[in-house]
């Protein structure tokens, strides 16, 4: 005779993995839950039906989907890592480069860049904001008007 809640604990691990705010939250809280995981399967071993014990299959199947949510937990956190990385590179891209905001108000020379989890905003070198989003436009600078003599 299974027990259900050990099944119940790997969907209830895999859908607060998918709805964590970070990687690392998501990997904190693997850690506690594959404890809680092993003692659930110690429980159900102690306490399963002598006459109709589990399936040797079934906990090996169990271990396997466990070990499937750590993985994709490892897995997210390395893209995390990248996708950081990623913006930052792109984010340095945009110094130096005139930028315009997607209404059209506020423009100017990138000065620097700060990175959200969620989004960048350039500083332009007069000190004004323009968030990056869909709609930004992006060009080089103008260049310096210079006089011939």
């Amino acid at each position: 005779m299974a027990v259900d809640g050990v099944a119940a604990t790997t969907a209830a691990t895999t859908a607060s993995s998918a709805t964590s705010s970070t990687a690392s939250k998501a990997a904190e809280k693997a850690s506690i839950d594959y404890d809680s995981f092993l003692k659930l399967l110690i429980a159900q071993m102690k306490n399963q039906d002598p006459t109709d014990p589990m399936d040797a299959s079934e906990q090996v199947a169990q271990l396997a989907t466990f070990s499937q949510v750590e993985q994709s937990i490892q897995m997210n956190s390395n893209l995390e890592t990248l996708i950081t990385g990623n913006a930052l590179t792109n984010a340095s891209s945009y110094i130096g480069k005139t930028i315009t905001s997607a209404d059209e108000k506020t423009s100017g020379v990138v000065a620097s860049v700060r990175v959200y989890s969620d989004t960048m905003v350039a500083t332009t070198t007069e000190g004004k904001e323009v968030p990056i989003v869909v709609g930004v436009r992006v060009g080089t600078a103008p260049a310096s008007e210079t006089t011939d003599s």
